[in-house]
């Protein structure tokens, strides 16, 4: 055998070949795992910023939109350029709900999870109708039954069918930087006029406007612009 050849060895050129495969595999598993990371990373910053899904456990915004119903909500929305008849979706922490919640943190983080997924709502995001904005008198009800704004009376063709405009009667004015909001059903809605004798009125911050419902993103027989 001539000088400085190495004999053959079968198990040497196995032990390389087998490395030779298992890197590529490494780092097709890693090319996988940082793509996902990225796409969870730029999926939270969108839902944080721009837009957003809601799931929907409620009936006080029936038939606009039903129990179940997941919503796409637009996130970027002056709270302060919103006008009567829009649809909002506002964090109701320190009017429509308590300041802070009891749970422990397990069951936050639980909540906070289903919430993401959009399996389950959240207990201080509602979502209702401007019924008032910054500088309206909004009062129930007029001659006809229906309620008035100014001084006129309001057709509301959004509120269910069977439903009265109102069975509280009220007048409001609503100051600046604040919201009157009520529901479709309002037979069974908690709204504004459920607070009327709390702090604040049953008035809503503009700033606490997350955003404004763009479409109803399942079920699939009710997907479609709002």
């Amino acid at each position: 055998m001539p000088t400085g050849t190495r004999a053959w060895d079968p198990r040497t050129t196995g032990s390389h070949a087998v490395r030779r495969e298992r890197q590529p595999r490494a780092r097709g598993w890693r090319s996988v795992v940082l793509a996902l990371l990225v796409a969870a990373v730029v999926t939270g910053l969108l839902r944080a910023s721009v837009v957003d899904v809601y799931w929907i456990g409620s009936d006080s915004m029936q038939p606009t939109v039903e129990p179940g119903d997941r919503v796409l909500v637009g996130k970027l929305v002056d709270g302060t350029e919103l006008e009567r008849g829009d649809l909002v979706v506002f964090d109701g922490r320190g009017s429509f709900a308590p300041l802070g919640s009891g749970e422990p943190w397990p069951a936050q983080a639980l909540q906070t999870l289903g919430r993401w997924s959009g399996l389950t709502g959240s207990e201080s995001v509602y979502l209702k109708r401007v019924v008032g904005a910054p500088g309206d008198t909004v009062a129930c009800c007029g001659p006809s039954g229906r309620l008035q704004v100014d001084g006129e009376e309001v057709a509301e063709d959004y509120v269910l069918e069977g439903d009265r405009p109102s069975d509280v009667e009220f007048s409001v004015v609503v100051p600046e930087g604040r919201l009157w909001l009520m529901g479709d059903h309002r037979s069974v809605s908690v709204d504004s006029r459920s607070l009327l004798g709390a702090p604040g009125g049953g008035l809503v911050r503009t700033d606490k406007v997350i955003g404004e419902p763009l479409a109803v993103l399942w079920p699939p027989d009710r997907a479609g612009q709002l």
